[in-house]
C-alpha cells in the first residue's frame, strides 16, 4: 500500500520526464480532491503523519508514491516526524525511494534508521549512478535500486552494499522504449553479485500486453532482512 504524508514534486532528471504522479495529481485536482488543491506543487499532509500507527496488521508500505520525501521543500523536521512514525511501527515495512540523494546524504545522520526502513534510489541510466554511492553511505537495513523507468544501459553497476535491484520499463502514453539487452545486463550483474533481482514490467503504452516475463519466466526475488547486528556490519563493509 502507499502512504503519502507529502504530495507533489518537481522534475530534476531524465527519469522524471513522463512522471505518472504528476499526471495523477493534475487529474485529482481537476476532480476537486482537496489534498491535490495545489496540483503537483509540494504540499505537506500533516494529518497523515500518524496514519500507520492505526494499521494493526503488518503491511509493506511505499512512502510518498506521489512525491519525494527528500525534496528540498520538505523541512528536515517534517522528515524526522515521518521517520519517527516509522520507528513506532516495527510491524510494518516501509520502502522509501528518492532521486535526491544529495539531500538524503546530507540529513541521514539526523534521522533514526530502524530495521523496517528499506531505502532506495532511482537509477534510470548511467548518468545518475552517483546516487548508488550516496545510498551506500546511509545506514539503512535494506538498500535497494529502482532502475525504473530504465531508459539507458547500466553495464558497470557496483553492487556491494546493495540488497535488492528492481528493473522496469516506462509505461503510459509517452513511454520510452526499454531494450532487452539493458535488462539482461542488469540481471547478469545481480546474479554475479548475488543480489536479489525483481523484474517489474516491460512497460510501454499497454503494459498489460507486454507483461513482465524475462527469459520465459518472472523474477520476484526479495531482499533478505538482516538482524540489527548485520545492519551495522553491512554498513561498515559497504562504506569501507
Amino acid at each position: 500500500m502507499t502512504w503519502n504524508p507529502v504530495t507533489g514534486c518537481s522534475k530534476i532528471t531524465a527519469g522524471c520526464k513522463n512522471c505518472y504522479a504528476e499526471r495523477m495529481a493534475k487529474r485529482l485536482k481537476a476532480m476537486g480532491v482537496e489534498r491535490y488543491r495545489n496540483g503537483f506543487a509540494v504540499t505537506l499532509q500533516p494529518d497523515l503523519l500518524e496514519a500507520p500507527l492505526h494499521w494493526k496488521e503488518p503491511r509493506i508500505v511505499f512512502v510518498n508514491s506521489m512525491s519525494d520525501l527528500f525534496h528540498e521543500e520538505v523541512p528536515l523536521e517534517y522528515i524526522q516526524k515521518v521517520f519517527t512514525t516509522i520507528e513506532q511501527c516495527p510491524q510494518h515495512t516501509f520502502q522509501i525511494l528518492t532521486k535526491r540523494t544529495d539531500r538524503l546524504r546530507e540529513v541521514a545522520e539526523a534521522l533514526p534508521w530502524p530495521r523496517n526502513i528499506w531505502m532506495g534510489v532511482s537509477v534510470e541510466d548511467d548518468r545518475v549512478t552517483h546516487r548508488i554511492e550516496d545510498l551506500r553511505l546511509v545506514p539503512a537495513g535494506i538498500r535497494f535500486l529502482s532502475c525504473e523507468p530504465l531508459i539507458g544501459p547500466l553495464d558497470g553497476l557496483v553492487l556491494n552494499g546493495i540488497d535488492w535491484v528492481i528493473v522496469g520499463g516506462e509505461s503510459g502514453p509517452k513511454a520510452r522504449p526499454m531494450k532487452k539487452e539493458w535488462v539482461t545486463s542488469i540481471h547478469r550483474q545481480c546474479r554475479e553479485a548475488a543480489v536479489p533481482f525483481f523484474f517489474k514490467q516491460w512497460g510501454g503504452v499497454r503494459k498489460d500486453l507486454t507483461g513482465r516475463e524475462l527469459h520465459g519466466r518472472t523474477y520476484d526475488a526479495m531482499p533478505v532482512v538482516s538482524s540489527d547486528r548485520d545492519v551495522v556490519r553491512n554498513h561498515k563493509r559497504a562504506t569501507a
